[in-house]
C-alpha cells in the first residue's frame, strides 16, 4: 500500500487537504500503543500511587532517635513513636534509621553523670582563731545535689571523730557507694573500718594532687575568699554560726558558673537547715562584711546562734 498525503485535485477544480490518509498497519498499531500509554498516564495522575509519604519531621525524628540511642532497635523506636501518637510500620521505621557499624563510646560527661548519684567527696581545711588556735572544718559534698550534706568543726582532729561525722552525715538517708577523699592522716584506720562497714568504697587521688578532688577544693576556696578571709574567728561556736549562714547563702541565692550563672533550682531551701533561708539576714553583697568603710567596726550577723 502507498501512503498518500497532501493536496488532491478534484473535478471541481478546488485544491485542498485530503480527507483520507492511507497508512501502514504498523503505524496504526503504534498509534494505539502510544494512545494507550497516554491514556493511563493521564488516568493515574489523578491519584497518588504507593504508600503515603512520611513527613520530613518524622524522618528526622527517627534518625535523631537512632543516632542518640545507638542501642535502640527498630522495635524500640517504633514503640516510642507509638506513644507519641505517630503510627508507622516497623519496616518503615527500620528504613529511615541510621545504621551504626560500631557502637560509639559514651562521652566522659555521660560516664561521670551516671556515677554522680553514688559519689560524695570529703575534705578538711583549717581556720586560725584570734587566740592562735587551729580549728578543723570537715565537709561532706554531694556531687548529685552539688551541695554540702554535712559539716562539722573540731580543734582535735582524730580518725574516730571523722568516722563519726560520716555516720552523722547519712543518718536519715542511705549511704552512697563511693567517697572521694584526700590522702590525709586524719583518715586513719578507724575511719577506714567505719566506712567499710557502711558499705562505702574509698577512692583516693594520687599523692599531692588535691586538684583531683576539685569540687571540695573549689568550695573551700569560695568559703575562704568570700567569707573567712574577711573575719577574725573568735571560737568554734562562732565559726559554726558563720558557716551555717554562709552555706545557706551558698545554697540559696549565690550564682554558679556551672548553672549558667544561676542559683540552684531549689532556691530558698538549704540542705543543712531544711527551712527557708533564701536571703539569710546579715549575709550577701549588702552585708556589712562587704562594706570597706565599716569593716573594722561592723561585722554583726543575725542568724542561728
Amino acid at each position: 500500500m502507498v501512503e498518500c498525503s497532501g493536496s488532491c485535485s478534484h473535478d471541481s477544480g478546488v485544491t485542498g487537504p485530503s480527507p483520507l490518509v492511507i497508512v501502514q498497519p504498523e503505524t496504526v498499531l503504534r498509534w494505539h500503543r502510544q494512545g494507550f500509554r497516554l491514556y493511563w498516564t493521564w488516568k493515574s495522575s489523578e491519584q497518588k500511587l504507593g504508600r503515603p509519604l512520611i513527613a520530613p519531621a518524622v524522618r528526622d525524628l527517627i534518625r535523631n532517635m537512632s543516632q542518640t540511642n545507638p542501642l535502640w532497635g527498630a522495635q524500640r523506636i517504633h514503640g516510642e513513636l507509638f506513644k507519641l501518637d505517630i503510627h508507622l510500620s516497623q519496616a518503615k521505621v527500620s528504613k529511615y534509621m541510621i545504621r551504626n557499624r560500631k557502637l560509639p563510646s559514651q562521652s566522659w560527661w555521660t560516664f561521670l553523670n551516671n556515677h554522680l548519684p553514688d559519689l560524695v567527696s570529703i575534705g578538711f581545711f583549717t581556720v586560725p582563731t584570734a587566740t592562735f588556735r587551729v580549728l578543723y572544718v570537715f565537709l561532706v559534698w554531694s556531687h548529685e545535689r552539688r551541695s554540702v550534706l554535712h559539716f562539722a568543726i573540731t580543734d582535735h582532729s582524730m580518725a574516730q571523730w571523722t568516722a563519726q561525722q560520716m555516720v552523722e552525715a547519712f543518718l536519715y538517708e542511705t549511704a552512697l557507694r563511693y567517697v572521694l577523699r584526700n590522702r590525709d592522716r586524719i583518715d586513719g584506720r578507724e575511719f577506714k573500718r567505719r566506712v567499710v562497714r557502711m558499705g562505702i568504697e574509698q577512692v583516693c587521688p594520687a599523692p599531692r594532687s588535691p586538684w583531683q578532688n576539685p569540687y571540695v577544693e573549689r568550695l573551700i576556696r569560695s568559703v575562704r575568699r568570700e567569707c573567712l578571709d574577711h573575719l577574725v574567728i573568735l571560737k568554734a561556736s562562732y565559726l559554726h554560726r558563720i558557716l551555717r549562714i554562709y552555706l545557706a547563702y551558698y545554697h540559696g541565692c549565690r550564682t554558679h558558673l556551672s548553672l549558667n550563672k544561676d542559683a540552684y533550682k531549689d532556691e530558698g531551701k538549704s540542705h543543712l537547715h531544711g527551712k527557708d533561708q533564701s536571703h539569710p539576714s546579715g549575709w550577701g553583697p549588702s552585708s556589712p562584711i562587704y562594706s570597706t568603710s565599716s569593716m573594722s567596726t561592723r561585722c554583726t550577723f543575725e542568724g542561728d546562734g
